[in-house]
């Protein structure tokens, strides 16, 4: 449900949304086909396209809740920021070799690591939003 009595946010935060939203699937459908069924553990496959998935859903209820500006906005940006980080994190920390994690390193500086700064914008912005609207709410008279 819309919120009209927040402000909508710059039509540019709801498009990278979007955007990534969308490339982020033929990346997992890419995933799915290319990444080794035992990496150290087995179904070391299966983690990453799951977790990937479950971001792909993250990022696409923040756009919903973006362009609806749902209150439900500033913990769906949360989680994805927060999701954000941690696939930057493991993505680094099970990489093998210095190709990987150079490899690592760079999609973290170039890609979750500013989409994790836009979910934080996002939640500190909205935030400011919904606390004055609850003061208000809570006046009486």
């Amino acid at each position: 449900m819309a919120d009209d009595s927040l402000p909508p946010l710059p039509r540019w935060v709801v498009a990278v949304l979007a955007a990534v939203t969308v490339l982020l699937v033929p990346w997992t459908i890419y995933l799915t086909v290319t990444l080794p069924s035992r990496h150290v553990t087995a179904h070391y496959d299966v983690a990453w396209v799951g977790f990937d998935v479950a971001l792909i859903g993250a990022f696409a209820a923040t756009a919903w809740a973006a362009v609806r500006r749902a209150r439900l906005l500033v913990p769906l940006a949360a989680a994805t920021g927060t999701m954000l980080l941690c696939d930057a994190w493991f993505d680094v920390v099970t990489s093998k070799g210095a190709g990987e994690v150079g490899e690592a390193i760079a999609e973290a500086i170039v890609g979750e690591l500013p989409l994790a700064a836009l979910c934080a914008f996002i939640v500190l912005q909205e935030g400011r939003f919904l606390r004055t609207l609850a003061r208000v709410r809570r006046r009486p008279g």
